[in-house]
């Protein structure tokens, strides 16, 4: 049998920034258990995310805020 040893395992990059969760149910108006089931089996990358909710045709409430 094969045997993975935990270095050898991949983990997932992260592709963005991270959202929080509540950021991310705030800004496409998603209950926190919609928004949780999505955040657990996708990640907070910002990019994933968004891409998913576009996929979805999902368009965010709230417009990303971008730090002057």
């Amino acid at each position: 049998m094969t045997q993975i040893r935990e270095s050898e395992r991949r983990s997932k990059i992260l592709r963005g920034r991270p959202y929080s969760l509540d950021e991310f149910a705030s800004k496409y108006g998603l209950r926190n258990e919609q928004a949780e089931s999505l955040f657990n089996r996708f990640g907070p990358s910002s990019i994933e995310l968004d891409l998913l909710m576009a996929a979805k045709r999902r368009l965010p409430v709230l417009q990303d805020r971008i730090a002057e």
